[in-house]
């Protein structure tokens, strides 16, 4: 995982709400257990729509989406995430995310930030502009160019790792000295045969 403190550029003003996981990524790409090539079926039924938000050359590249209400509901799929990280996207933007998709977004890197309706609408208009908008996450704003400034929360332990890149496994690794004094230090008989 890469770390981000600052995610800046223009957005993809979809607002949608209510959009499940089979939105994001169909089932149909559930197959795989690599992260890579999956942004190829992101929004999938969405882009095949002609003129969709998605393939527009106004919103190419950008690294942030606008979205509704209840963003990520449906079924656990952490494809969800990795395929709108590999379509490019860093970041979302909407009024609520389902718990089960801000913690895979969280376990993978991407950054879920949550804002109220009216702030949304207003990061809408910006974004149908074209203007960048910007996340600051280790001062916790949303910034546009147009002097739109609005803070977000955000847990002090997912600041952290997605500031830093790490996910549970790496922090775990780090402190693998201290887990094999303590395994030295327990009696034979609880020590596994290997």
């Amino acid at each position: 995982m890469t770390g981000v403190s600052t995610l800046s550029g223009t957005a993809i003003p979809w607002g949608q709400a209510n959009v499940d996981t089979d939105i994001i990524i169909p089932a149909k790409w559930l197959k795989t257990t690599s992260r890579e090539g999956l942004g190829k079926g992101a929004f999938e039924s969405v882009r095949a729509a002609p003129g969709n938000v998605f393939d527009d050359h106004a919103h190419a590249g950008a690294p942030i989406l606008i979205a509704g209400d209840n963003f990520g509901c449906g079924s656990s799929r952490e494809h969800a995430a990795w395929a709108m990280l590999d379509l490019g996207i860093g970041a979302v933007i909407a009024p609520s995310f389902s718990d089960i998709f801000s913690g895979n977004a969280f376990k993978n890197g991407l950054l879920a930030v949550a804002l109220p309706q009216g702030q949304i609408d207003r990061l809408m208009a910006v974004a149908r502009q074209g203007a960048a908008i910007t996340i600051d996450l280790e001062n916790q704003v949303v910034t546009s160019e147009f002097q739109d400034r609005f803070p977000f929360a955000i847990d002090p332990f997912r600041k952290m790792c997605l500031m830093t890149g790490q996910d549970e496994i790496a922090l775990t690794l780090a402190q693998d000295k201290a887990i094999a004094g303590y395994e030295a230090r327990q009696p034979s008989w609880l020590v596994p045969n290997t």
